[in-house]
């Protein structure tokens, strides 16, 4: 089966697709601005624009909305609209790098950046999700590809590369039942995104600043640590407590329990000496989970 098949189908596929797109946009309330509203249905209505010129222009601006209104609605009209495209980028530099993980997964984890990050977007131009969600692409991948001790040294050129027959047609009774999976793995999705930036947003400023520096900028710890003014031992520390935070947390809230998610203190001076005597305990202690 290909990776599209496993995906949501792109609201700008029909002949009607630009009204259908449009009433999406307008079914989403007050999650959209009404300024919002009206520039999509322009752009919409510009004839001139091809589908893809189309997609690109609306998912700027649902950035935009998403990125002032942290809503729900948006984020997901965002998903449809751009995780076909998206993970076959995905799965092409995966391939390039003779990668076997799951271009599904690390697509999560795309969209996952996109969603905690919105502040870093810009949308001075109509394409600026497009080239944004790119550079997101790459580096994701590229940190997954360390996760996985994988360095890029095995990287063959793309021509070389063909793509994989695929054998059998899907039945309607199997269309069906897999586009009702879709649609409520994206849900599920949605929510599993709201939950872990609710999360995020409740750590201390700098186990935040600690995270995006490490999981979204690609920074070294070596790096991150002098960003930070703290010894390279303390940062594994404060990333190793602040991860594991966000996953209780989440493990909590999904067992009907109070979250407990609290900020770091500040370490007194008193008990900075034993910091970094933890702080390799704790790095393997990472490890090991």
């Amino acid at each position: 089966m290909q990776i599209q098949d496993t995906l949501l189908a792109s609201p700008l596929t029909g002949p009607d697709a630009r009204e259908r797109l449009l009433e999406r946009v307008k079914q989403l309330g007050r999650e959209v601005p009404r300024a919002e509203v009206r520039r999509i249905a322009e752009i919409l209505g510009d004839e001139e624009r091809n589908l893809d010129e189309l997609r690109d222009a609306v998912s700027t601006r649902l950035m935009e909305a998403f990125k002032g209104e942290r809503a729900r609605g948006p984020f997901g009209l965002l998903y449809e609209l751009n995780a076909s495209h998206l993970v076959i980028q995905v799965a092409a530099r995966l391939r390039r790098y003779s990668s076997q993980a799951d271009p599904l997964d690390v697509l999560q984890e795309v969209f996952f950046n996109v969603y905690r990050y919105p502040h870093r977007f810009d949308s001075s131009r109509d394409d600026a999700f497009r080239v944004w969600s790119a550079m997101i692409v790459r580096n994701t991948v590229l940190k997954h590809l360390r996760s996985q001790g994988r360095g890029g040294r095995q990287e063959i050129p793309f021509e070389d590369l063909s793509d994989q027959p695929t054998d059998g047609q899907m039945t309607p009774v199997q269309g069906a039942i897999n586009a009702e999976d879709r649609e409520q793995c994206a849900e599920v999705y949605v929510t599993y995104l709201t939950l872990y930036m609710t999360f995020f947003q409740l750590l201390g400023e700098r186990e935040q600043r600690a995270l995006t520096l490490v999981e979204v900028d690609g920074a070294s710890y070596r790096d991150a640590a002098a960003d930070l003014g703290i010894r390279l031992e303390n940062l594994k520390m404060v990333i190793f407590r602040a991860r594991r935070k966000i996953h209780r947390a989440m493990r909590r809230t999904f067992d009907g329990l109070p979250h407990d998610c609290r900020p770091a203190r500040e370490p007194s001076s008193e008990s900075r000496m034993s910091l970094g005597r933890s702080g390799l305990d704790l790095c393997s202690e990472e490890d090991k989970l």
